[in-house]
């Protein structure tokens, strides 16, 4: 519900807030006071196109702020959630309009695209009037309408997962039709590559450890001899070792009579020998990882070879040849065993077309009803609004050759006019006094379901007076009991029947160098006064006033 609408630096508006109170809320006014400006101004805040001409002279920029409480379940803030916007219960729209034509679109002072503010701008504002666009005469909306109106939501949300699960069906049965084909027109070699592939049975990773290998047995071919040279010195058959332990022994029978000189030699030599030996265990583990046999690095190499020409054959890098390998195994299995999956995937669509054909039928059966009921409602709405000898209808086409999401049927509002002339859609047929009276009879039919919690009627009495405009006042507070509705009106019928009165006004400031609109919101008195002017014209009288009087009971009783 909108709560609050501020404008600044608009044309005629330098600063203007409103706060606007549930229930019915007119807005009345001289001719060329600012109305339109105001429904310009508010259309704008809504993802309106923007117009560098709605920009006040002399200033930079004009920025329009709407703010709406709206609950969390609303669709609204559905658009903000998929959108990754912030909920808050307070909505704020607002768009800066710059002098240079270019505009920026915030909600909840987080920037965002005019198309996402126009979204959400849709499922909070309506507005009907002569120049804009209108809802209700979008045939686009009808079928949502009809299916709001009988409550066919649920069903709705069926068959478009129904529509979901035969399209996954028939997808899935499509790839795999193409793949059976793709392979049947590649069989021989498919059946050639796979063989050679499984035969060849690569691993990923394998070019990488077969070349790791290959450079290290390489190069301990080459150190294997200084390896072995290092130690027949070390410990072979020239090995100091057995000398240097001779010679120990030797020392040690002498020791006994001159230790102080023995013994440092000895253990000297000791360490030598000990150091050899050590040296010699590591020479032998460096030998022992150096010895390869010869066949297994020309298995290797040979290996590598295979792998890197099957890599050239296949346009395909080493590490890609085992994906490569089973892709190719997968579409010999597709050739000689998808005759069988193709029927399983056939009747597995067959199945999901007919439970969606069923609810299909079965949704355009219950709307074709629920057509008869709303024609029967709203035609009941017309004859106050003189429209006696008008017809409303609601055109249900099936066609099950052009299903959709939503089911075969095409739904648009058609009337006619006068008995005996042609029916037609209703934004073809309807002259503009007509199409309001229709739009409103419609949306007091359809006001608590599929309507936009605000509702904003641009001189939709226009052309119309006396009974038919009470009738019209009496609708529109009739819906504002279900919604908000602001009305732009001059009809004192309408704005009697208010829960508030909001005048526009022109004033004129700098003696008369520039003017500015005010919108003022009318107490008892004012409110009776301003009725009673749209009643005489410019001169009021008291038989006027007593007139405006009688209407605001009357509206009251």
């Amino acid at each position: 519900m909108l709560a609050r609408l501020s404008i600044r630096d608009i044309v005629l508006i330098e600063r203007l807030d409103i706060e606007f109170a549930p229930g019915l809320a007119v807005l009345t006014g001289e001719t060329g006071a600012g109305k339109s400006i105001l429904l310009d101004a508010f259309a704008l805040a809504l993802g309106g196109r923007g117009d560098a001409g709605l920009v006040r002279h002399g200033a930079e920029q004009g920025q329009v702020t709407a703010v709406f409480d709206v609950p969390k379940t609303h669709p609204a803030a559905k658009i903000l959630a998929e959108n990754g916007l912030e909920d808050t219960d307070e909505m704020i729209l607002r768009r800066v309009q710059f002098a240079d034509g270019r505009t920026r679109a915030f909600i909840n002072d987080q920037s965002i695209s005019v198309q996402t503010l126009k979204a959400v701008g849709a499922a909070l504002v309506e507005i009907h009037g002569q120049h804009d666009e209108r809802a209700l005469v979008d045939a686009a909306t009808h079928r949502r309408l009809l299916d709001a109106f009988a409550g066919l939501e649920k069903d709705v949300a069926a068959v478009e997962s129904l529509w979901d699960a035969r399209r996954t069906a028939n997808t899935a049965l499509e790839e795999h039709r193409a793949g059976m084909e793709r392979a049947a027109r590649e069989a021989d070699y498919l059946r050639h590559a796979s063989d050679e592939l499984k035969q060849l049975a690569p691993k990923d990773g394998e070019e990488t450890a077969l070349a790791s290998r290959r450079t290290t047995m390489m190069q301990g071919e080459k150190i294997a001899a200084d390896l072995r040279e290092a130690q027949e010195a070390v410990g072979g058959n020239h090995s100091p070792v057995a000398a240097l332990s001779a010679a120990v022994r030797r020392l040690e029978r002498r020791g006994v009579n001159s230790p102080a000189l023995v013994e440092p030699a000895v253990k000297a030599i000791d360490a030598a020998i000990n150091a050899l030996e050590e040296a010699d265990q590591h020479l032998q583990a460096a030998l022992a990882a150096t010895d390869f046999d010869p066949a297994e690095l020309e298995r290797i190499e040979e290996r590598l070879f295979a792998l890197r020409a099957a890599s050239r054959k296949y346009s395909t890098p080493v590490d890609g040849l085992a994906a490569l390998a089973a892709k190719y195994a997968a579409d010999v299995v597709l050739i000689d065993a998808g005759a069988t999956q193709l029927k399983k995937l056939e009747q597995a669509a067959i199945e999901a077309d007919s439970r969606y054909a069923t609810a299909a039928k079965k949704l355009s059966a219950a709307r074709q009803k629920s057509a008869e009921k709303l024609n029967k409602a709203v035609n009941a709405e017309l004859a106050p609004l003189k429209l006696e000898r008008a017809k409303f209808m609601t055109q249900v086409e099936t066609d099950e050759s052009a299903p959709g999401p939503q089911g075969f049927d095409r739904v648009e509002f058609w009337v006619q006019t006068n008995p005996g002339t042609k029916p037609g859609a209703l934004m073809k047929v309807a002259s503009g006094g007509e199409l309001s009276r229709f739009l409103l009879a419609l949306k007091v039919v359809l006001s608590d379901r599929g309507s936009a919690p605000t509702l904003v009627f641009d001189e939709i009495d226009t052309g119309v007076g006396g009974a038919v405009a009470d009738a019209i006042g009496a609708r529109l507070a009739r819906l504002a009991g279900k919604v908000q509705v602001m009305a732009v009106t001059h009809a004192p019928q309408v704005a009697a029947r208010a829960d508030q009165h909001l005048l526009i006004s022109k004033d004129a400031l700098d003696k008369g160098k520039r003017v500015a609109t005010r919108v003022n919101a009318l107490a008892a008195d004012h409110r009776r006064e301003e009725i009673a002017r749209m009643l005489a014209g410019a001169e009021i009288t008291a038989e006027a006033r007593a007139a405006a009087e009688r209407l605001l009971r009357a509206a009251t009783a």
